[in-house]
């Protein structure tokens, strides 16, 4: 049942989305060489506190931290912790869910620490580059599949994978609604866009292979099967009357 979010909520998802977006804007300068991901969790918990919201992924499914921060080969749900420092040459994806006023916004971007090899920076640049190409495809009466038929074309030139077993999904004022999204062409997407959808655009785009593995011992961090490097980016996205907006954006 995909949810057709109405005027009023829509201005409430403005408003988380503007929240989160703000959340990584704060967070930017922190990340670099030496800090500890525990350290920009404390850092964006605060942060989404104050402004009167909730960090949606604490105790979310029994999840311990407010953010999510991946590192390297990790695709997703990455625990931050105090004893992970960054260093130089690795990359991380910050991951912030902010719940305001009962409204969900979902953000995500990969940053690279000091220098990173050209392969490790293009893969970043291009991960970028392809979520935009899938909310590029978005427009009402369209098909959702055409997201992921855009992501797909883009990243399969350069030999990279799309991550299957995630995606991105529904939000409004729960975390995870329908649709689920698929980041490559299926016709398990063929749903037709409607105004006042809302769904989150997030490719997780691995250098090598596609297949993952969850960590046993914790039981949320995703890594890529073969350790290559993995990068994600993520918008929360609003099916318009003309095209889309993206709420998730300063």
């Amino acid at each position: 049942m995909i949810k057709i979010k109405t005027r009023d909520e829509i201005i409430k998802m403005r408003k988380a989305g503007k929240l989160a977006a703000q959340v990584l804007e704060y967070i930017e300068p922190f990340i670099k060489e030496k800090v500890t991901t525990g350290r920009l969790d404390a850092l964006c918990h605060e942060f989404i506190v104050k402004n009167g919201a909730v960090p949606a992924p604490l105790n979310y499914h029994g999840y311990p931290r407010s953010i999510c921060a991946s590192v390297n080969n990790v695709v997703c749900h990455g625990i931050p912790s105090q004893s992970k420092e960054l260093k130089n040459g690795d990359i991380v994806n910050i991951d912030i869910t902010a719940i305001l006023n009962g409204y969900f916004g979902d953000t995500s971007k990969t940053y690279t620490i000091g220098e990173v090899p050209e392969p490790t920076r293009l893969l970043v640049e291009r991960t970028e580059k392809a979520m935009y190409r899938g909310i590029d495809a978005i427009k009402p009466n369209s098909y959702l599949y055409e997201v992921g038929r855009a992501i797909e074309k883009y990243v399969s030139k350069f030999g990279y994978s799309i991550v299957r077993e995630y995606g991105g999904h529904g939000i409004g004022n729960e975390f995870h609604e329908d649709p689920h999204i698929y980041h490559f062409f299926t016709t398990l997407n063929k749903i037709r866009l409607k105004p006042g959808m809302c769904f989150t655009v997030e490719p997780m785009i691995n250098e090598g292979g596609y297949q993952v593995i969850t960590s046993k011992a914790d039981g949320w961090t995703v890594t890529t099967k073969d350790n290559s490097l993995s990068a994600q980016f993520e918008h929360t996205v609003l099916v318009t009357d003309q095209g889309y907006e993206i709420l998730t954006k300063l």
